[in-house]
């Protein structure tokens, strides 16, 4: 007999247990986007390969090394999606919502790259992705930053996380500067690992990304990128920090934030967290001003982030956020023969009478004092019983199953305001 089959390595099953936490997340972005102005858009998971690399960059790790790639029927290059914003930008321009228009998008779902996994970095990972076109001043950075704030504060996670930021200036600014890095390292190649040496001609700036320690103060040492920026981008870059200070956000400007895509220029911003072991990033983003007209599309400023799902519900499970809201808020429990339609009928009830309410039914057989274990491994606060002396008298039994009150009987043309009151001094 053949073996079971396994899970690809790296992309993981969410079980129910764990689904609450995604459950709760989501509806908090839902709500805190909703209130910010910004609107849902949704893309394909597959994109033709030129897409990202046009984007991202040939000489990117993401490119060089992590797309699931493949030729379909027909020939072509298609792959799945490693990230949103390319995808997002695509289908803007695509769909005529950008010229002399500004667009406020939100995207989440997952992305796929084929990376080492391990805690909170797989290789289908969900992200939300935030996006914002049009807008050139620094008060949309600001915004941006302030949402996730926002976030944090409403995850309860504030004291989680800290604010990093840095400005790649103009692509002008950049070149000039790659020039000095590319001088500096080339005359110190022989203290650069492997892989800093073959960044050294193709994209030196990632150096200055390197997690090796080894290379710490040769890095620390480098020349630096916001000591040669142009006089636009420092204004810029001054005043979003101006903007942050009037907020209260706190913030630490690192000189060797540059993130890891071609397309960022400007502001660039990293949310950390050193409770997530090397996977310390949490949310990261930019302006990317000319991906837009790189990808075919008339220039137009955009800056936005994108947070990755895992390591933010891992911090959530971390913290023990409650879910209560998604556990039921009763389990129907039902003994003998009279009472098997009758909790049929009363559960159907109260799902028409009772809004927002949540139930669980028992199915299948079972002694009253197996069902009543069910009922308290369910969570739900709540167990309804119906048995053969509660058909008879025309009543539900109400068991807490979470406090120390007594059991009642609740008269049947009764329970439906009684559940009414439950549910909504559970909201």
């Amino acid at each position: 007999m053949s073996g079971n089959i396994q899970a690809i390595r790296g992309m993981n099953d969410i079980l129910p247990e764990q689904t609450p936490t995604w459950q709760f997340l989501e509806e908090t972005l839902r709500r805190l986007l909703a209130a910010y102005g910004y609107n849902e858009m949704r893309m394909p998971l597959l994109e033709k390969t030129e897409l990202f690399k046009r984007s991202i960059g040939e000489v990117t790790d993401i490119v060089e090394k992590e797309m699931y790639t493949f030729a379909d029927r027909n020939g072509d290059s298609l792959t799945l999606r490693p990230e949103g914003t390319a995808g997002c930008v695509r289908a803007a321009i695509e769909n005529g919502m950008l010229h002399n228009q500004t667009q406020k998008l939100w995207y989440i779902g997952p992305m796929f790259r084929h990376e080492r996994p391990q805690k909170g970095r797989y290789r289908q990972f969900h992200q939300l992705g935030v996006e914002a076109f049009g807008l050139e001043g620094p008060d949309v950075d600001a915004e941006l930053i302030l949402m996730s704030a926002r976030l944090w504060r409403e995850l309860g996670l504030s004291d989680a996380v800290s604010l990093q930021l840095n400005s790649l200036g103009s692509a002008y600014a950049r070149a000039m500067y790659r020039e000095k890095l590319v001088a500096y390292f080339t005359q110190r190649e022989t203290e650069l690992d492997d892989d800093s040496r073959r960044r050294l001609l193709s994209n030196p700036l990632r150096i200055l990304d390197s997690k090796n320690p080894a290379l710490a103060q040769l890095i620390a040492a480098a020349p630096k990128l916001t000591e040669h920026l142009d006089d636009e981008s420092r204004a810029h870059f001054t005043a979003l920090c101006a903007q942050l200070d009037a907020a209260g956000v706190r913030y630490t400007i690192n000189p060797c934030l540059v993130r890891g895509l071609d397309y960022y220029g400007r502001t660039v911003f990293e949310w950390v967290t050193d409770q997530l072991g090397a996977q310390g990033t949490v949310c990261a983003g930019g302006r990317f001003d000319g991906l837009v007209e790189q990808l075919g599309g008339k220039a137009t400023p955009a800056i936005g982030f994108a947070i990755g799902l895992e390591r933010l519900t891992a911090l959530l499970e971390e913290g023990r956020v409650p879910f209560q809201r998604y556990l039921p808020h009763a389990y129907i429990v039902r003994v003998g023969d009279m009472a098997q339609q009758h909790a049929m009928l009363l559960a159907e009830r109260l799902r028409d009478e009772v809004a927002g309410v949540r139930l669980q039914l028992h199915h299948g057989g079972g002694s009253f004092k197996n069902q009543l274990k069910r009922a308290d491994k369910s969570g739900a606060p709540l167990a309804l019983i119906l048995g053969e002396d509660e058909a008879i008298a025309g009543t539900v039994g109400v068991k807490h199953l979470r406090d120390q009150a007594e059991q009642q009987a609740v008269a049947l043309d009764e329970i439906v305001p009684f559940m009414r009151d439950f549910v909504t001094a559970r909201q």
